[in-house]
């Protein structure tokens, strides 16, 4: 996904120069990092890789819902999952590093360091397009020009400070941009997959089952509508022996299996028809896992811990609604969450609150502001509403119950909360201010949310809340969600440890009203916009650091959704016929990085056709 990776100061690193040094002349980079040294430029392979690992077999998974394009970049359809191994990029990153790009489909670039305004990628000669044409600088301008008029609004928007692309010769690209301020945009446009020109052309807005013509090291391979796909290892990918690939791409297919809800799905690994699942269902993973080819050792659970913040799941409140305008109505809706109660009867205990956007990682605010942070609130504070800006200043905590069930303590501070906002009863109902009944409609597709939202709703409607649940099918909730056409939804935001411009398409006042970008909660706050422009123009990662951790404090004082819940360790269990090497990457599992051990294949078949 193109959510984790960004820049705010670019360092060159070099065979023999492992530092860089500011310099008014150009200079060729054959590694970029974010304020740190490119610790794997040297080496053969990426740590993580086992470069002898055998190749063949097939990685299977599940995937949930329906599609109908196998086209991510336009905005309509529905896609396929698992395109993204259809592409290469210009440059791909370390699993091992906050943000350092290694060379794909670029070899090296050429910037100024001290006028970050441009950069020029130059692309490896051997690079090639399945039909054995060369990937050239005409492809790359034409995928950068087809994104940013015809890709989806958040593409554009992240993309926004590309002034222009200029083809300087077959081979070479210049990215120029509308100033030298941001500079990440350096290192983003080198995470974006590349097209070939003339795909581009025909079909780059046509809702269609036949993929754009790529470069990666797989094709695709059987489509079986709604059912499956496949995807099938190129035998003559022309970047299988980069450093960044050796001992990558092992598997000869990866198929991803469709289930309409997680209760077939899990039935789906029991018999095998798939053999690799993230298991995110506490109960599941508690008792789940007693069906007899687990019993007979054929199935490995491993929880793999990674130092990624744990993705914010939360319930979200659309601003655009005049219901949720009130910091006092959104206050009283997280009062009204229950998580104790549900963590004990539904998952087991396994859960931890998510107390922060940044949750489990260095960025995430604690405590009080240090005297830092304060120094940068200070000038926020006058933007900020009274209770906002009560709310940064102090430690941190979400609304806790004593998990009995009742949550009286809760409700009656929402109750509370909602009569100081003007809010009132009549016959037991609630209404707001200006008479109108206070109504919610939480929006949902699948079944895997239904047992947590329903709790809730209960817990709205005992405050008054005329609260429903709307569940609708994959195309129309995606539309919704692109339209903004929601009360409250579940709603994932997920984050790098090196946040950036990003966070403008989450939180930023100008994504707010343009459908289908990322700010689905609708936030329009000065002191926000301030924040995260001085993110992207962070000098080093202290400040990285500095101004992510404020970002956070005005995030959670905003009240703007409902946390949910997370770990900070992947869950995953699959058929043993799987491998990987002893010490996987610090931020993913690095499933591309695994490979199938042929004897245990056989068994795994072995004892499947019984």
């Amino acid at each position: 996904m193109l959510k984790d990776l960004f820049i705010a100061a670019v360092i060159l690193i070099t065979a023999t120069s492992p530092i860089l040094v500011a310099n008014a002349t150009p200079i060729k980079a054959q590694a970029l990092a974010h304020n740190s040294t490119a610790e794997y430029v040297n080496a053969p392979f990426l740590p993580y890789a086992n470069p002898d690992a055998p190749t063949g077999g097939t990685l299977s998974l599940q995937a949930s819902g329906t599609f109908n394009s196998t086209n991510k970049w336009m905005t309509t359809g529905v896609p396929v999952i698992g395109t993204d191994y259809l592409y290469d990029t210009l440059m791909t990153g370390s699993l091992n590093e906050a943000f350092t790009m290694y060379p794909q489909l670029a070899s090296h670039v050429t910037y100024d360091p001290e006028d970050t305004s441009w950069i020029i990628y130059h692309l490896n000669p051997a690079a090639r397009f399945w039909d054995g044409t060369p990937v050239t600088s005409s492809d790359v301008k034409a995928t950068f020009d087809a994104l940013l008029t015809k890709g989806p609004m958040y593409i554009r928007s992240y993309l926004g400070d590309i002034k222009e692309v200029q083809i300087t010769d077959e081979q070479q690209v210049k990215f120029v941009f509308a100033s030298a301020d941001n500079k990440e945009i350096l290192l983003t446009v080198g995470q974006f997959p590349i097209f070939a020109r003339s795909s581009i052309d025909t079909d780059f807005e046509k809702i269609s089952l036949t993929p754009l013509m790529g470069s990666g090291p797989y094709k695709l391979g059987r489509i079986e509508a709604g059912r499956s796909v496949s995807y099938v290892r190129d035998p003559n990918y022309w970047g299988r022996d980069l450093m960044v690939n050796r001992g990558r791409y092992n598997f000869d297919m990866i198929k991803f299996v469709y289930y309409q809800s997680d209760e077939i799905a899990f039935e789906g690994l029991k018999s095998g028809q798939y053999r690799f699942r993230p298991e995110n269902k506490a109960s599941n993973w508690a008792t789940g896992y007693n069906f007899p080819a687990a019993k007979a050792g054929l199935i490995v659970k491993e929880s793999i811990k990674n130092q990624n913040p744990v993705p914010m799941q939360g319930l979200i409140m659309n601003m655009r609604r005049p219901l949720f305008q009130d910091i006092r109505v959104r206050q009283a809706l997280s009062h009204a969450y229950d998580f104790e109660w549900m963590n004990k009867t539904l998952f087991h205990n396994q859960y931890e609150r998510l107390q922060s956007f940044f949750h489990g990682s260095e960025l995430a605010a604690t405590g009080t502001p240090s005297e830092t942070e304060r120094q940068v609130l200070k000038s926020l504070l006058a933007k900020l509403e009274p209770i906002q800006r009560q709310g940064v200043l102090k430690k941190w905590q979400v609304p806790t119950s004593d998990g009995s069930g009742f949550n009286r303590q809760g409700l009656l501070k929402a109750r509370q909360l909602l009569l100081d906002a003007g809010f009132y009863y009549d016959d037991m109902q609630l209404y707001q201010p200006d008479g109108t009944p206070a109504q919610i409609e939480m929006l949902m597709t699948g079944e895997t949310m239904g047992r947590v939202l329903l709790p809730y709703i209960r817990n709205l409607k005992r405050l008054g809340f005329d609260a429903t649940l709307r569940q609708v099918d994959g195309p129309q909730y995606y539309e919704r969600m692109r339209r903004f056409d929601y009360d409250m939804a579940v709603d994932v935001f997920a984050q790098s440890l090196s946040p950036g411009a990003e966070q403008t398409g989450f939180w930023g006042s100008s994504a707010a009203d343009e459908a289908g970008n990322h700010n689905t909660i609708g936030i329009k706050n000065a002191a926000i916009d301030q924040v995260i422009e001085r993110l992207g123009d962070a000098k080093n990662r202290e400040e990285i650091v500095l101004y992510t951790k404020v970002l956070d404090r005005l995030l959670r004082a905003g009240h703007y959704l409902v946390p949910l819940y997370g770990k900070s360790e992947t869950n995953v269990a699959y058929w043993d016929q799987y491998r990987h090497v002893d010490k996987l990457p610090t931020n993913a599992i690095g499933i591309d990085y695994w490979w199938v051990d042929k004897e245990a294949e056989a068994r795994v078949n072995s004892y499947l056709k019984r």
